[in-house]
């Protein structure tokens, strides 16, 4: 895979397909800005060389063929422009692949920057359509993706553009060759004690990664809605918590495998329960056997906690991916805010999965004491799987 540095791009048009889907409030305001600051070396790299620069990223899920201000790239434009300086070089096209794109297009200067609106309002993106493809590639000399977070799905701006492009004409960013090897290299050859903090709401979601680490990690730590499938597993009682009844069998597996394996497994031993899945709800802490029928595990406890700061406490290497409970509430935030300045303030290399993950780790303002967050939640993930990523294999066509 050759990346933006290996390619001759001075003058020419450079296509970089970046992951701008970021965080907003209520009121449309950006709340975190990471992927976008993630873009600027490979941007930078590019406008020192003279290219014209073409942009362009999706935004959440709107329906194609139907504009709406709240899925637009606007505001995205707004603040690259404060963080680039270039408040006059910077426009924001009315659309993706219209012909009024395409002539701004065609006369960008050396220097100036042009913004697709959200690629997601046309059809042809989430369904890898060749002909809009062909259409996005026309508009440029040279294709870059710098958009780890999307890599793990085909998508035509990620995998059938690329392949339009030959290999002296496409390669990645800085941003995506960054997460990319720095996976590679801690997977490959990690410093041990490794230790995996597995977290979220599902094991199915996690279900390859978990196996495929079990052959790599030390220990595992399991918190979040996914531990009481694994505590059910155990046969010990779980209310109406959170559970995967068809992954019991595969969670015992796993233990079991883990057990063989030397891999220590660590479950929650408290928790937080409420009788309602609310906000505001009644809460209390109890031992995780303790459960009562009615009532759901919504964040694990303080003797948990406790005891996953043991646990990572002699760790050279922690990987974290997933919260301990339900974050986004305050009252249910605290074993995972507990767990994110306990890995950041270990002595080990820190490598945080995008997505939730660095919305805790964001939430908690440990950010800076991570050694790696990166911005790819689903992308991170399937890395940990071992898949091929779409938005790689593309490159190295």
């Amino acid at each position: 895979m050759k990346t933006i540095k290996d390619l001759d791009i001075a003058g020419k048009t450079v296509f970089i397909r970046c992951d701008f889907n970021v965080p907003k409030d209520e009121q449309g305001n950006i709340t975190d800005d990471r992927r976008i600051r993630g873009a600027l070396t490979s941007i930078r790299y590019c406008l020192d060389r003279e290219c014209k620069v073409i942009l362009a990223s999706h935004y959440e899920r709107p329906e194609p063929g139907v504009y709406e201000e709240k899925f637009s790239l606007a505001t995205v434009v707004t603040r690259l422009q404060t963080l680039l300086k270039l408040a006059d070089n910077i426009t924001l096209a009315k659309d993706v692949i219209g012909e009024k794109t395409k002539a701004k297009a065609a006369v960008l200067e050396s220097g100036e920057v042009l913004v697709l609106e959200n690629l997601r309002y046309e059809a042809g993106e989430t369904k890898n359509d060749i002909a809009f493809a062909k259409e996005l590639a026309s508009m440029a000399d040279i294709y870059i993706n710098d958009a780890f977070g999307a890599c793990h799905r085909a998508h035509a701006s990620i995998d059938a553009m690329a392949r339009l492009f030959d290999n002296n004409s496409k390669g990645a960013g800085f941003l995506l060759n960054k997460e990319v090897t720095f996976f590679d290299k801690t997977l490959a050859n990690p410093i041990r004690p490794f230790v995996a903090v597995i977290g979220g709401s599902k094991v199915s979601g996690k279900l390859e990664a978990l196996r495929e680490l079990l052959n790599k990690v030390d220990k595992v730590v399991i918190g979040g809605g996914m531990a009481f499938t694994f505590l059910k597993a155990q046969g010990y009682e779980i209310g109406s918590s959170l559970v995967e009844d068809d992954l019991l069998d595969e969670a015992r597996t796993i233990m079991i495998k883990a057990r063989k394996q030397g891999v220590k497994f660590y479950l929650p031993v408290d928790v937080v329960v409420a009788p309602k899945f609310e906000e505001y709800s009644v809460s209390k802490y109890l031992p995780a056997q303790e459960i009562p029928e009615d009532w759901m595990g919504l964040d694990i406890g303080p003797a948990s906690s406790r005891l996953f700061r043991e646990v990572i406490a002699d760790a050279q290497t922690i990987l974290w991916n997933g919260p301990m409970g339900v974050y986004e509430w305050d009252r249910f935030a605290k074993g995972s805010l507990l767990m994110s300045h306990d890995i950041a303030g270990s002595h080990a290399t820190t490598i945080v999965g995008g997505g939730d993950t660095a919305d805790v780790a964001q939430k908690a303002g440990d950010v800076d004491e991570m050694t790696f967050v990166s911005t790819g939640g689903g992308a991170s993930l399937n890395l940990l799987e071992g898949k091929p990523l779409p938005g790689i294999e593309a490159l190295k066509a």
